[in-house]
């Protein structure tokens, strides 16, 4: 299998099928990028006090938001990269807040499944090195996202 992924529902909220979807993209998106065999990854699902935590520890800012990605792999200055055929490629951690998730679908007038299949992936393309600081990296990031959705089938 392309991608290992290991689910934490610290809330209790996300049901089977909505993992499975979670699962099901981002294997696809996996596949599409070129993933490495045995490439993994971490999805959690918090509620909007825990990814506010979150929030502000790493980012400095004091608020929710819908999802937030640490890319394990990122060389830090003085770090050294260590290769080796056995090592695992660990791509790093995406967290997603389901009652944000839950706003924004209503918010924007799609499903919850959209709305999580979405961040789910966004997170992922920030773990591959996706970006949206510029109009050009936005524009490349939500192209490939939306590709990635409607390839699955969830479109808008």
């Amino acid at each position: 299998m392309r991608l290992e992924i290991d689910f934490n529902d610290e809330i209790g909220e996300v049901k089977e099928e909505e993992s499975t979807l979670v699962k099901e993209l981002l294997f696809l998106a996996a596949d599409k990028e070129g993933v490495k065999e045995g490439t993994e990854v971490s999805i959690t699902f918090v509620d909007n006090k825990r990814i506010q935590e979150i929030n502000r520890e790493y980012r400095d800012k004091d608020q929710p938001t819908d999802v937030i990605s640490f890319a394990m792999e990122e060389m830090g200055e003085g770090e050294i990269e260590i290769i080796g055929e056995d090592i695992p490629k660990l791509l790093g951690d995406i967290i997603i807040s389901i009652p944000r998730a839950r706003e924004q679908a209503k918010d924007y007038g799609h499903s919850f499944a959209r709305e999580l299949g979405f961040l789910a992936v966004h997170g992922f393309l920030h773990l591959l090195g996706y970006d949206h600081m510029t109009k050009e990296d936005e524009d490349k990031m939500f192209s490939r996202q939306n590709e990635i959705l409607e390839a699955y089938g969830l479109e808008r």
